[in-house]
């Protein structure tokens, strides 16, 4: 593999290809779950020099990971005796086009960079989560990832018009277009968007912005039940005209235990509850955003009177709002801490999955139940993006067991199944949720889903191992 490494350096220069203890910082995901020992990992600057590294390892038949921030959980870039292909050199920002509302930047933009790039412009990027300071854009959209604002502007591939991108061939496909409406054939841009890699390597990509928030009401809300939230969540939406930005879910349980992971965090209020939400409202009119004599905005007074009014009907139990930019981050800080909290040491079972809004607090109960009768000394860890159905459901267990994790997992996947949920909702597939798509998947999809990775990887050099079960 010497003659590979060497061919390696002639297209990206020697100092660009990482090998044994240069490249271990690559071959290691941030949660330290998926270790491997790639070939070698280089670092092209160009799509030029993607397509070129790809071409070589198609003709000697060396497999190809792409890796962006290597922010993934599900194992996708890990890379035994692979080429680790990292776009952290490619960190172009094209352009910023405020008329168009578009930004064309390279797939190794970090996302907080690009955020700072639209807010010049009174723009945003509308695609948040923890990770966003490393996080980067290749990622983002090879995962199509959600974050807290799906809500409202929806996952990555929502918020992508255009992409380029390198085959498994070599091949470059240019479809950076800027179009609003394109019936030109297959959505192909949709297809590469979300493959996690295994179908080629984003190198570039067209983005929606949208106007930057004027100003934000954010409140920390505990109510009787998480029906009692959606019903909030859809109030909120009719009198704000779908202005809701977030609506996050974090029980008791879980800020117990980011208390007992950090003793320095404050909680939201003064007794403890057992649902509460974090709400944020974005306005982006100024008759909404515009302070008043009392030095309130619209907005806030308008979230205000909406929860005074769900208090006096005991449809809220208590509420926080933030009056200023430093509670904001402090209330967002708890939500944003949750893969931390539930990674801590010690085992635990994980599920990402999905079920329709209404449909959330029957699965939080029938799932405690579940897990209660394989292992009554766990503890579930659930968060939620309650707006759009999405739990993160962990589950710290009892003992360090692989029999009883397995048995966790598939047990809350079966409730998902019987409410025609997903078994993952955002963090993809990769390593992890391999034995997921088996057990889960249609077979007539997992068959089409086949037959597209072979027409575009015959030789199967493309992340091999990854999504798709053997």
């Amino acid at each position: 593999m010497s003659e590979v490494i060497g061919a390696l350096g002639d297209i990206v220069g020697t100092a660009q290809v990482l090998t044994g203890a240069d490249a271990a910082g690559h071959a290691r995901d941030w949660t330290g779950a998926h270790v491997s020992a790639p070939l070698c990992v280089v670092r092209p600057g160009t799509t030029a020099e993607v397509a070129q590294i790809v071409s070589l390892a198609n003709a000697v038949g060396v497999p190809v990971v792409p890796l962006a921030g290597n922010t993934g959980l599900t194992g996708g870039g890990a890379a035994d005796g692979a080429i680790l292909l990292s776009v952290e050199r490619m960190t172009g920002i094209r352009a910023i086009r405020p008329e168009a509302r578009v930004a064309v930047v390279e797939a190794g933009v970090i996302l907080a960079d690009l955020h700072a790039a639209a807010e010049a412009h009174d723009l945003a990027f509308p695609l948040s989560f923890g990770a966003q300071g490393s996080a980067r854009v290749g990622g983002v959209l090879s995962t199509n990832a959600g974050g807290s604002n799906v809500l409202r502007y929806g996952n990555a591939r929502d918020l992508c018009l255009g992409i380029e991108a390198v085959l498994p061939t070599g091949e470059v496909v240019d479809l950076m277009s800027e179009l609003h409406k394109d019936n030109s054939g297959y959505a192909l841009r949709d297809l590469l968007i979300g493959a996690e890699g295994t179908l080629g390597v984003i190198t570039a990509a067209v983005l929606k912005l949208v106007p930057e928030p004027r100003a934000y009401a954010t409140a920390m809300v505990a109510v009787p039940s998480v029906e009692d939230g959606l019903a909030l969540l859809n109030r909120l939406q009719a009198e704000t005209g779908g202005a809701v930005e977030a609506c996050e879910y974090m029980p008791g349980r879980y800020l117990d235990a980011l208390a007992a992971h950090d003793p320095s965090v404050r909680p939201p209020f003064a007794a403890r509850h057992e649902v509460n939400l974090l709400i944020e409202v974005g306005a982006t009119a100024p008759r909404d955003a515009t302070p008043g004599p009392d030095g309130a905005t619209p907005v806030q007074a308008q979230l205000e009177k909406i929860l005074g009014d769900l208090f006096e009907a005991d449809a809220v139990r208590d509420a926080v709002v933030a009056q200023n930019a430093a509670q904001r981050a402090e209330m967002w800080a708890r939500r944003e801490r949750a893969a931390e909290v539930v990674l801590a040491p010690g085992p635990v079972a994980v599920n990402d999955l999905a079920v329709p809004l209404d449909r959330v607090g029957d699965f939080l109960a029938r799932a405690e139940a579940a897990v209660a009768a394989l292992d009554p000394a766990a503890v579930p860890l659930a968060v939620a993006h309650l707006g759009d159905g999405n739990v993160h459901y962990a589950v710290r267990l009892s003992r360090d067991d692989a029999a009883l994790k397995e048995a966790i997992v598939e047990a809350v996947e079966e409730i998902v199944r019987e409410m025609r949920g997903s078994f993952s909702a955002e963090h993809g597939i990769g390593q992890a949720k391999r034995a997921s798509m088996r057990r889960r998947k249609d077979p007539a999809a997992l068959a089409a889903m086949r037959a597209i990775k072979a027409a575009l990887d015959p030789a199967g050099v493309m992340n091999p191992g990854k999504v798709l079960p053997d």
